[in-house]
């Protein structure tokens, strides 16, 4: 799939993000000269392992029938060390249902085996063409 970045009909720096039939904005905040449009690059990267972590759970449970209501994801970013090529991700995840704590933790060790934590603990290859 390919992803396109167009400039917005609103805001200073905002793009459209079309993914397939999916388009969602991108902006920064004010501070950084955008009007918070959207959620900024790294918002989305962020929610990107908030979003895999609860479709991974909640498809293993689902696949295993076990009694897994709900699951509540939460990622805190610390990128205060950014600049020196440290970005901090806690994730915060919440079971609701009753499963018991077999499960619980068979459920937690499969968050980690979401497909964007693998990436984000590989190697990423960006090529950059000119087109």
């Amino acid at each position: 799939m390919t992803i396109t970045a167009q400039r917005a009909s609103k805001g200073k720096v905002a793009f459209n993000l079309t993914a397939g039939r999916h388009v969602m904005t991108t902006d920064v905040e004010a501070a950084l000269g955008g009007d918070d449009l959207g959620p900024s690059p790294h918002d989305l990267f962020d929610a990107s392992l908030a979003a895999c972590t609860a479709l991974t759970v909640k498809m293993y449970a689902a696949r295993k029938a076990w009694p897994l209501d709900d699951v509540q994801v939460a990622v805190e970013r610390d990128s205060s060390r950014e600049a020196a090529g440290h970005y901090k991700l806690t994730r915060k995840i919440r079971l609701v249902g009753a499963l018991d704590a077999e499960q619980s933790a068979r459920l937690l060790e499969i968050a980690n085996k979401c497909p964007i934590h693998k990436l984000m603990h590989g190697e990423i290859e960006v090529v950059t063409e000119s087109v």
